[in-house]
Order: structure tokens, then C-alpha cells, then sequence
């Protein structure tokens, strides 16, 4: 008998928690509000985060200045919020007609395990891991041990007991760490990869260059960064105002040009072996899981309609005291940044997909 081709047998119970753990629902995103910051003290880490940003009177430097700090208290205010409307894996994705959002994602990240050529054993390093969705989908998809370096405290908590849900606790972990400076020795990993979290860097050739230092000489980094293209006009206000937008809405102290980027990746030494924006030619609009002319069973939580429910849901367990005072502004940023990357992308002036493939030479030399 090929008892391999059995599946173990798993308590009901536990059936219940990964269930619950992978579709959380209205309580679960109720308890997670606030992350790691004291529920008391949410409101205050609105006010401060919302200062840093432009829409506020905060200024660009500011927020490079302090982009640690800003990021951490985004992501602790955000994570539960993704994690009801996205699943794990927090990041867009082009789309084929007939493909369901979920089914778009893991392709997404399997065409970057393959673009890198993940095998098993392999070193991977996952930069700006999130709660490890992709890291998880990987790691299955190639046999691979991934390590996902991430500087907020929660996130990775989350992580940890989603990694334990999946079995993977022994082959994947985690690395609490700032990517601008990260604890790693020089030539330590196989494989870097990066999906939609070098964006928070302050500066990209700084982020691009730690990369380089611990990846190991001939091998391998490929991204999909949140950039402005070629039809961005900085002078336009129209096109600062959705610029402004997605900012604030989404931890970003600056998003830069597609250009900015290719610069910084050959300053920092790299090889460009290809570099390309993922979101021309998506025969689905990558942005349409947001659009109000979208309506999906699949990805209700994302839509318009669903959106609506979950900003007056918030508002309920705001007012019942079962979520932290300033979750409804938490909501509304949210709700914002998704305005301002609909129109974004339907101006073509925004991509959350500029991806790129980049070989460290063999030599330095």
C-alpha cells in the first residue's frame, strides 16, 4: 500500500484552526487590529503615522528619515486588514482571462521561483517576507528552504504559526531584521527574491547594495517593485495627488520611477539580465480586484461592495469596543490608497509590478 499517497488524518479541531488561520473572518480581524502596539494606543499611532505623509503636511524627508518607524506601526496597523481582504499573500498579479485572483497570485510567484531557478537545496532569502505567504506557496512549489526577513515584530509572529500550520516550520523561518542593514554575512544566500517590499526602502541603491552583499557571487535577485512609469508627470497635480495617495496608504516615504530603479540595481553592481513591467499586456487589468466596476464571489473582501461592508463592520466593532479606537481611520487610509491605485493604474502611471531579474557577477572585478 503506498501509504505516501494517504493524506494524514487531522482532528476536526485542528481542521477548524487552519481553516480559521487561512480565511480569517470578522473577529479574528477585530483581535489582530493594532498588531504588536497596545490597543490602547492605536489612536496615537494613527495620529503618527498619518503625520509623516503629504496628505498631513508631512514632508518626503521625514518620512526617509524615519521609514523604520513608519513602516512598523503600517504594518502593524494594516497586517489584519490584509490578511481579510488578500489571504496570505499580500500583492498583486497580471491576470489571465478565466483566472480567478488566487490562481493569478501563486503564478505570480512561481514565475519568480522559476525566473531564479529555486531548487531544492537551495539558500533563498525572502526580502520583505510579509506573513510569509509567498515564502510558503515557494518553498512547496520548489522543495526549498526559504528565509523571510522582515523588521515588524507581528508580521512575523503571524508567520511563525502559519508556517507551523503548513508543516513547514522545520524547512522555513523567519529573521526579525531592517533590510537597509541586515545581520546576514556577505555571500550567505543561493537566491534572493523581493515581491512589492523594497519600495519601503528609503533609498534604493542603499537596499539594492545589502542585497548584493549577501548574495553569493554568479547567482540571482529578482523583484516586482511599486513604481511610477514613464507616463507619470511629477508636475502634474493630478498625478501627485494619486501619487500622494497611494503613499499614505500604503507605508511608502517615496515611490520612484521605473528608471530610478534600473539605475540603482546597475550602481549597486548587478547584471540586468531582464526587467520588464508585468502589467502591460495583462489581459486583466492587475488593478481590477479594486475597480467599483468589479464585483467577484471570489474576492468579495477586495471589491468596492466588499470594502463598504468592511469599513461599516469596523465601524461596528469600533463602537462596541471589540476593535481599538482609530481602526475606522485605518480603514479609511485603506480605503484611499485603493482609489488612488485604481486610477493609477488606469492612467498607466502606476505599476505594482515592475519586475526585474539581476545576476551578481562572478567577479567584482
Amino acid at each position: 500500500m503506498l501509504t505516501w499517497l494517504v493524506p494524514a488524518r487531522i482532528s476536526s479541531r485542528e481542521k477548524k484552526t487552519k481553516e480559521r488561520m487561512s480565511k480569517p473572518g470578522a473577529m479574528d480581524l477585530a483581535s489582530g487590529l493594532g498588531g504588536k502596539i497596545d490597543k490602547k494606543e492605536v489612536l496615537s499611532a494613527v495620529d503618527q503615522y498619518e503625520k509623516y505623509h503629504v496628505c498631513f503636511g508631512g514632508e518626503e524627508e521625514a518620512r526617509k528619515a524615519n521609514y523604520a518607524d513608519m513602516v512598523n506601526k503600517y504594518y502593524d496597523l494594516v497586517t489584519s486588514f490584509y490578511e481579510f481582504g488578500w489571504g496570505e499573500s499580500f500583492h498583486f498579479a497580471p491576470r489571465w482571462k478565466g483566472e480567478s485572483l488566487r490562481e493569478s497570485i501563486k503564478r505570480h510567484e512561481h514565475f519568480l521561483a522559476l525566473q531564479l531557478s529555486v531548487k531544492h537545496g537551495m539558500k533563498v532569502l525572502d526580502v520583505g517576507c510579509g506573513i510569509g505567504g509567498p515564502l510558503r506557496e515557494i518553498a512547496r512549489f520548489s522543495s526549498t528552504s526559504i528565509t523571510g526577513l522582515n523588521n515588524n515584530e507581528y508580521q512575523i509572529s503571524r508567520g511563525t504559526e502559519l508556517n507551523r500550520l503548513a508543516g513547514l516550520e522545520k524547512s522555513c523561518n523567519f529573521l526579525k531584521a531592517d533590510f537597509m542593514k541586515m545581520p546576514i554575512s556577505d555571500n550567505t544566500f543561493d537566491a534572493i527574491y523581493a515581491i512589492e517590499a523594497t519600495c519601503h526602502a528609503p533609498d534604493a541603491l542603499g537596499c539594492y547594495k545589502e542585497i548584493y552583499r549577501v548574495l553569493k557571487p554568479g547567482q540571482c535577485f529578482a523583484a516586482y517593485e511599486w513604481c511610477m512609469t514613464d507616463s507619470f508627470d511629477p508636475q502634474n497635480e493630478g498625478h501627485q495627488k494619486i501619487k500622494a495617495e497611494i503613499e499614505l496608504g500604503d507605508g511608502l516615504p517615496d515611490i520612484r520611477t521605473t528608471r530610478q530603479c534600473l539605475e540603482a540595481l546597475k550602481l549597486a553592481g548587478f547584471e540586468v539580465v531582464l526587467e520588464k513591467d508585468l502589467a502591460v499586456g495583462s489581459p486583466v487589468p492587475w488593478y481590477q480586484p479594486l475597480d467599483s466596476s468589479n464585483f467577484s464571489l471570489t474576492s468579495f473582501r477586495l471589491t468596492t461592495v466588499g470594502r463598504w461592508f468592511t469599513r461599516n463592520m469596523v465601524q461596528v466593532l469600533e463602537f462596541v469596543g471589540l476593535a481599538p479606537k482609530g481602526s475606522q481611520r485605518v480603514s479609511s487610509f485603506l480605503e484611499k490608497a485603493a482609489e488612488g491605485l485604481v486610477e493609477g493604474g488606469r492612467k498607466e502611471i502606476f505599476t505594482p509590478m515592475y519586475f526585474f531579474l539581476a545576476r551578481k557577477p562572478h567577479s567584482e572585478g
